[in-house]
């Protein structure tokens, strides 16, 4: 009878390594770029800036001839700064605002707990896999097209208005990797 091998977590998940550049080199030798986008609020743009943002984004999806993931993430505000701050001056208030503030608390808490309160952090994933086997140094290719990519994103999402920023940091994008694989950790705060 064989004996199974167990498979730990590393061996399941796709990421070889994250290179010094922040690019994530994958375990089929793909390599892969992460870009954060600030948006802009766009219900408060007017009628008009409304159609050119989106006359914009139209460009930008015709501009970009190569395949990318937005991805949007969900997370639930951390509100205990703000909450020890205000406990932290009930002391010295009056009854009658010490409970107004207690119930501000217990709202604010009900609203996180609901959901209703968080933050979204937007990406974009490129991607550069090898399709010519003859190049040398595919890595240095590959980032140099993935930073191509970058800059003709930024170029195109920033006539929409938004600040669009690669993810340079191994430690960032360590960071965001650990975000969307332990997200559940995220959901469960108050």
């Amino acid at each position: 009878m064989k004996k199974e091998k167990n498979i730990s977590v590393q061996d399941w998940l796709p990421f070889e390594t994250v290179l010094k550049e922040g690019t994530i080199l994958l375990k089929n030798k793909e390599y892969v770029k992460i870009l954060k986008i600030s948006p802009i609020n766009f219900n408060l743009k007017s009628e008009l800036e409304q159609e050119a943002i989106l006359n914009s984004y139209k460009i930008f999806l015709k501009t970009c001839n190569f395949y990318f993931q937005i991805l949007i993430q969900s997370n639930k505000e951390d509100l205990s700064k703000h909450i020890k701050n205000i406990n932290e001056n009930l002391i010295h208030e009056e009854p009658y605002i010490q409970e107004i503030s207690k119930n501000y608390i217990q709202y604010i808490k009900t609203l996180n707990h609901e959901k209703k309160s968080s933050s979204k952090n937007f990406y974009i994933i490129i991607k550069e896999k090898n399709t010519n086997k003859d190049i040398v140094d595919f890595e240095s290719y590959a980032i140099e097209n993935l930073n191509d990519k970058y800059f003709k994103i930024k170029d195109c999402l920033s006539r929409c208005g938004n600040i669009v920023t690669a993810i340079n940091s191994k430690e960032e994008v360590i960071s965001i990797l650990f975000s969307f694989l332990n997200s559940r950790i995220y959901f469960n705060q108050i």
